[in-house]
């Protein structure tokens, strides 16, 4: 037999448990120098500018 649990979990507390898996879009800006992408706070690959 399988492992049974001892109490129901809440949906608040089971939610709670998998918001830390959620997937978060990637924020990105365009670079001032040659207008590409780029990682806010971060030097342009392309250019090295910030």
């Amino acid at each position: 037999m399988g492992a049974l649990p001892k109490r129901r979990i809440s949906k608040g507390r089971r939610d709670r448990r998998r918001l830390k898996s959620k997937l978060v879009p990637v924020l990105t800006v365009k670079c001032q120098k040659c207008g590409k992408e780029k990682l806010p706070h971060r030097v342009c690959k392309n250019c090295g500018t910030k």
